[in-house]
């Protein structure tokens, strides 16, 4: 836990990122996406979202990133099939499987650190964009820098040296270009006023009553049916495959058969790597809807919970605590005292800056207790959640009057307030009903006041 949030902090949008990042990378990797071909130019482009991690991300996921392209290349190394070249990054097939593990994962880890850091650097300086720029550019030479030089050190039998990252080709300009123009565009596209709303919309779902946990099984277990299907499919092309090429009178030796089911797991990691990214954004776009839908029932003017809101969190609490039959809470309706002769007196804006100052004052006296929310137009109520002797209530309460006594500089501010204590699990309507009476006294009192109704446990 503790490293989550030094990874991401509370950003559930740059954690969604980072997993999409990561199966992006396997879907090139194992795809002809991370490749172009189109003679006489050739480019590897699969290092791409090392790239962006380090630019949007941080070091820390970029340098995974590497380690994931790092992996994703010993496992294509390790086919019978590859040129000589090619096999030394794979531990099964050179003569050195510690220099070929170095050489594919540590290299390309350490790549994504390099660039990590590079990016660190540039987004303090104060032409940012111009160095964000730079680094893209030198990226892929970075990384036949680092290749070329572990090559020559591990293997110099291949003849390969640090200045063979040096030769310049078509190739090189036309990556280059890529590179810049993909970097900048996601820097400009991740900075865009629409992301960072739906960044803010994801992070702000935490705090969220209507994200049900539910959804999240179904997710989970929708994306575990994806899996299988991707096992199964798998499984039944690689016996196809064999049972076809024996029809053609091909002897499938155990040489073959092996890098048909090597061929055949690349293709269920690319194809599980494409339901990741679409699970993903199904999540997405749920908790970004989700949370659009709890702002529109937050109380525009105070800031706090709606009476639908409010009342839907007080079911979710008595469900939450309806095993502990012992437990008790407090339910509080809170009525502004003359209201309709302040806002007569001093106008609908005054009205409105009592209101939020009522609900400013609820929310930090009472808030860390449990929950608050508007009602109606000068009625607000309170769900204490914590066991809390009555007492501290007083306590408390006699805070919240004198803190909203002094509002207004030519009117005092009161409220009369209800209280009911009741024991978990309770009907919602009966809270109302019982703290409406309560509110009822309050006001027959001489407003002003609270009244509280204390309840005793039946220990039968």
């Amino acid at each position: 836990m503790k490293m989550t949030k030094k990874l991401w902090g509370d950003s559930c949008f740059d954690r969604y990122s980072f997993w999409l990042l990561i199966a992006i990378e396997l879907l090139m990797s194992f795809t002809f996406l991370g490749y172009i071909h189109i003679t006489p130019i050739s480019i590897t482009i699969a290092y791409l979202p090392i790239l962006a991690a380090g630019c949007l991300l941080g070091p820390i996921q970029s340098v995974i990133l590497g380690l994931v392209f790092g992996l994703a290349s010993m496992y294509k190394a390790s086919a019978s099939y590859v040129a000589q070249g090619d096999a030394v990054f794979s531990p099964f097939l050179s003569e050195s499987p510690v220099s070929s593990i170095m050489l594919s994962i540590g290299v390309r880890a350490l790549f994504g650190l390099v660039i990590g850091v590079m990016f660190l650097f540039a987004k303090k300086r104060k032409c940012y964009r111009i160095w964000i720029g730079v680094i893209s550019a030198i990226a892929p030479k970075v990384h036949s820098l680092l290749v070329y030089t572990t090559m020559g050190m591990l293997f110099p039998e291949l003849g390969y040296r640090y200045s063979s990252a040096f030769h310049w080709k078509w190739n090189d300009t036309v990556f280059l270009v890529i590179c810049v123009v993909t970097v900048e565009l996601l820097w400009a596209v991740y900075h865009s006023d629409t992301v960072q709303n739906i960044k803010y919309c994801m992070d702000q779902s935490i705090h969220n009553p209507y994200v049900s946990g539910k959804m999240n099984l179904f997710f989970a277990a929708f994306e575990f049916f994806l899996l299988c299907m991707a096992f199964c499919a798998a499984d039944y092309f690689s016996h196809r495959e064999s049972y076809m090429l024996k029809q053609h009178g091909v002897e499938v030796s155990k040489k073959i058969s092996f890098d048909l089911m090597h061929l055949q797991i690349q293709f269920l990691i690319a194809f599980v790597s494409l339901n990741i990214i679409s699970v993903i954004l199904l999540i997405s776009i749920y908790k970004y809807m989700a949370y659009k839908e709890y702002k529109g029932e937050m109380d525009e003017l105070t800031g706090i919970m709606g009476r639908r809101m409010f009342l839907y969190h007080c079911e979710k609490a008595q469900k939450a605590n309806s095993r502990d039959l012992q437990r008790k809470g407090w339910f509080l309706f809170v009525d502004v005292d003359y209201f309709k002769e302040i806002n007569d007196t001093f106008g609908h804006g005054v009205g409105d800056k009592v209101l939020r100052e009522i609900a400013m004052n609820l929310h930090n006296i009472l808030g860390d207790e449990g929950k608050v929310g508007r009602i109606g137009g000068d009625e607000f109520a309170v769900i204490v959640e914590k066991t809390m002797e009555q007492q501290e209530l007083k306590r408390l309460l006699e805070q919240f009057l004198n803190a909203i006594s002094g509002t207004l500089p030519d009117k005092k501010v009161s409220c009369s307030i209800g209280a009911y204590q009741f024991v978990f699990p309770q009907n919602v309507k009966d809270l109302l009903t019982e703290t409406d009476n309560m509110l009822y006294k309050a006001k027959e009192n001489g407003r002003a006041c609270y009244m509280m109704k204390a309840c005793e446990i039946d220990k039968t």
